[in-house]
């Protein structure tokens, strides 16, 4: 039987404000940090960081100028379907591993990551554009980022501390986006409670909760989608963990997808 983590008592989500722009090449822990500081949040063991993809994928180096994407004749095709950019199609096929749905204004794809949704994850909100149209894609392995910001962390204070790097994501049959975890480290990714009982004594057969998810949305929720300029909230209130999970072990396999 699978023993399931303590119960959740009380949970504090601190906005981290005055984030600096983030751009190509900057050490996000030596940005995050002073700016965690200066909002007089004490960084403690077992606090979680939410970072938001975007900063992560803009320090990354991911950002693309449309203008440097030569359009394959199947971006064209799909261009043309879609009634999309055909450098933007190019990217969302070089970003994915699968389309899965298109009509006019929509690409579903499964990404190369393993998510599934509209355009690969790809985005143009909320970046600077310069001399032309710009987009940005998802880190390379947000799993490996989420590490390297943890062990930089910890070198900086000595702190052992989970990261979570979110994205907002659509999902099927529900309208909006809400937030997701695409990247994880020391943060047990999946409550596992099958095999336990409920409140009844009834054995629970298929009881799994996402708790990186879960996180990552209401973090997402407090960081806006906007103007808001807030990419980093400080999760309070798990324990530490030394858990090995990654977004990648989310990923439900595709033997078990009913929605393709």
């Amino acid at each position: 039987m699978n023993v399931p983590t303590p119960p959740i008592s009380n949970l504090q989500f601190l906005v981290i404000p005055n984030i600096p722009l983030i751009n190509a090449g900057d050490r996000l822990v030596e940005i995050l940090l002073p700016a965690i500081e200066a909002s007089d949040v004490q960084l403690i063991e077992g606090d979680i960081l939410v970072v938001a993809q975007k900063i992560v994928s803009k320090a990354e180096g991911r950002q693309v100028s449309l203008s440097s994407v030569m359009p394959s004749p199947e971006a064209q095709r799909l261009a043309h379907e879609t009634e999309k950019e055909p450098a933007l199609c190019q990217l969302i096929l070089d970003e994915s591993a699968e389309i899965l749905r298109k009509k006019p204004g929509v690409i579903i794809v499964r990404h190369r990551l393993g998510h599934v949704g509209a355009n690969a994850g790809i985005d143009q909100s909320n970046i600077e554009h310069g001399d032309g149209d710009s987009a940005l894609l998802l880190p390379l392995d947000p799993d490996q980022s989420a590490r390297t910001l943890r062990d930089q962390f910890f070198k900086q204070t000595g702190k052992r501390l989970g990261i979570l790097i979110s994205d907002s994501m659509n999902r099927p049959w529900r309208l909006g986006t809400t937030g997701s975890a695409i990247g994880c480290a020391a943060v047990q990714v999946i409550d596992d409670l099958r095999g336990g009982k409920d409140m009844f004594g009834r054995e629970l057969k298929v009881a799994m909760v996402n708790r990186a998810d879960s996180l990552a949305a209401a973090a997402t929720l407090l960081m806006g989608e906007t103007i808001e300029g807030t990419p980093l909230v400080v999760v309070r209130g798990l324990p530490p963990s030394d858990s090995c999970e990654t977004a990648a072990d989310m990923i439900r396999p595709l033997e078990d997808d009913l929605f393709r």
